[in-house]
């Protein structure tokens, strides 16, 4: 956890403080009135000690404001004693607790007994890794300042890259796990991580699209077409940052599961005449890009779904080129609807070969098992169901949770994707499993019975 701030510029703190991160509601007490404000306001507690708490809220805070924090039906009232504005929106404070008998009164009013040695056994954790980013970032900023430097060495450049991200992606793995029983304090150290490293890590155009999720939602069509393309597009940097990157296994998988899903989908078309085909979150649809030909010669009618005009606008303006483009037709649609039968049918009728390329992988397992079992009931009989997940065995998702802010996609074994295709009453029987050449990405192909 780092240090924070305060508006004197040294430490006023009396007490040791612990990490600790918990959602809780304050109310201003009005100056000279005593009274609340009107509207309850939400903050977030960030640290601890033994005299008050540390704070985040979008709500200015000024020193000597008193506040009356909330906790079920306790109420704890405590006096600003700095704050500092974070940025146009967040501002943090040091609070200390005040009753009408003393100073202060300790934490455990308004935060669990349970903390305890917990916490700071994990602000030991949270210390050794605030130690270990503050070594990566002035590592980077060296390897940043090599590559402007004449005769600059990429091979070398990489090689130090590869090593400093290889040896915090375990630090990283290593926190996690001292750190396993209390994922809000992970995601809470994640996010700090993230703010430590932004500003040399979004020199890279794949890290700060990965971070920053533009289109409004994570896995959009345009990170997977910079994956697919896999042509670093960033400079200095930025541009080893790109390539590590795209050079990941996952990453790797991602493109073979593009080759891999036009195998399959080539081969179930080529198997009947006219199939109809429901591809849904269908992003860019870059499978259907080699499959043209394919679809012309068997006359296979594909309808593409997804929630994301600009994808679908994307896909269509490139597929508009190709002679496939009369036989596939575009719709926005929430595929998150796709669960309850009837609603299936009046919307698309029953259907010959269902896929989606990564949209399974963002599903709760209960929500998934319940999709799943209806896309089954939605095949003509022969028809396939075809999906796609992600073995979390075969790739480090540290990756894709401190490198970048991927955390969408759940981490889920075979076991677990056969347990959730049991869940949605699919005959274990009708499922053939195939590998894309990493071994990371399992389809699953379900004929229907």
């Amino acid at each position: 956890m780092e240090d924070l701030p305060h508006h004197s510029g040294r430490d006023m703190r009396q007490f040791s403080r612990r990490a600790y991160i918990e959602t809780i509601d304050f109310s201003v007490i009005m100056p000279k009135l005593s009274e609340r404000s009107a509207s309850p306001l939400k903050g977030r507690i960030v640290d601890l000690s033994d005299g008050g708490i540390g704070i985040q809220a979008d709500y200015p805070l000024k020193p000597g404001v008193m506040l009356c924090f909330t906790r079920g039906d306790t109420e704890t009232k405590g006096v600003i004693k700095w704050a500092i504005k974070v940025d146009e929106q967040r501002h943090r404070a040091g609070i200390a607790f005040r009753t009408e008998n003393s100073d202060s009164i300790p934490y455990p009013s308004i935060v669990p007994s349970a903390f305890g040695e917990i916490k700071e056994d994990l602000e030991k954790y949270a210390t050794t890794l605030k130690t270990k980013t503050g070594e990566y970032v002035e590592a980077l900023e060296a390897l940043a300042s090599a590559c402007s430097a004449p005769g600059a060495n990429d091979k070398k450049i990489i090689k130090g890259l590869r090593i400093l991200n290889e040896d915090m992606m375990r630090a990283c793995a290593e926190f996690e796990k001292a750190a396993a029983s209390d994922s809000d304090f992970i995601r809470f150290q994640r996010k700090v991580f993230h703010e430590k490293t932004d500003r040399i890590l979004c020199k890279s155009s794949v890290v700060r699209h990965a971070r920053t999720w533009p289109q409004g939602y994570q896995g959009d069509f345009k990170i997977l077409e910079t994956l697919y393309k896999n042509i670093p597009a960033s400079e200095g940097i930025g541009y080893h940052l790109d390539k590590y990157g795209l050079s990941l296994p996952l990453a790797d998988a991602v493109r073979n599961r593009i080759v891999k899903l036009e195998e399959i989908i080539r081969c179930e078309i080529s198997g009947r005449n006219t199939a109809s085909v429901l591809n849904i979150a269908c992003g860019s649809c870059r499978e259907l890009m080699g499959l043209a030909p394919d679809i012309v010669r068997t006359n296979a009618q594909v309808t593409c779904i997804d929630m994301d005009a600009d994808a679908l606008a994307f896909a269509m303006e490139r597929l508009s080129l190709t002679e496939a483009a009369e036989n596939i037709r575009f719709r926005k649609y929430n595929a998150a609807r796709m669960f309850d039968d009837e609603l299936n049918m009046a919307a698309f009728g029953k259907t010959d070969i269902i896929y989606s390329t990564g949209l399974f992988d963002y599903l709760p397992s209960e929500f998934l098992a319940k999709m799943l079992g209806a896309l089954y009931r939605l095949l003509h009989r022969d028809g396939t169901l075809i999906a796609a997940f992600k073995d979390a065995e075969k790739y480090r998702y540290q990756d894709f949770h401190w490198f970048v802010d991927w955390t969408g996609f759940l981490q889920r074994t075979e076991q677990d994707f056969l347990s959730i295709l049991d869940e949605a009453g699919i005959p274990r029987s009708a499922i053939r499993a195939e590998r894309d050449d990493t071994g990371i990405i399992i389809f699953y192909l379900i004929p229907k019975q």
